[in-house]
């Protein structure tokens, strides 16, 4: 199963960064690889919603249903897919303070197949994984220093 680690430094306040990870329903509003998070279920530390995304290397819309479990103490979120496009995806995030600013670490295991497609695509379907993750971080990054 393919693993992609990305991390980038924030240039503003760890309670602002983690608020606005944490704040899933907007993703839409300032990622544009995502299309919506429809919230279905949420506590103190739970939040389940419906995801659609956009691949546009593909030119396909990719939808599941998430979980992400939040730790306001260590400022971090572990997350799955229930169920959906992906044969797996769970990840971790993690938000540290570090030099007056924010440190935002990634880890992501997922497995997407496309049996007709082969193993040819799969590293095509890393890359893109890896230029998502980095949009997620250059999105966060935008909106924290704004």
């Amino acid at each position: 199963m393919p693993t992609v680690e990305t991390t980038v430094w924030i240039n503003a306040p760890l309670a602002k960064v983690y608020a606005i990870a944490k704040n899933s329903e907007a993703y839409p509003e300032y990622m544009k690889d995502v299309k919506s998070v429809t919230p279905v279920e949420r506590d103190e530390t739970r939040f389940v919603a419906d995801w659609v995304g956009i691949v546009p290397t593909f030119g396909l819309k990719v939808r599941w249903r998430q979980e992400e479990i939040w730790d306001d103490t260590t400022h971090s979120s572990r997350f799955r897919q229930i169920e959906g496009d992906y044969d797996q995806l769970e990840g971790t995030w993690s938000f540290r303070e570090e030099n007056g600013g924010t440190r935002f670490d990634q880890h992501l295991d997922y497995e997407y197949n496309v049996p007709t497609l082969g193993p040819l695509v799969k590293k095509v379907i890393l890359s893109v994984v890896q230029k998502n993750l980095e949009n997620i971080n250059e999105a966060f990054r935008l909106k924290a220093e704004a």
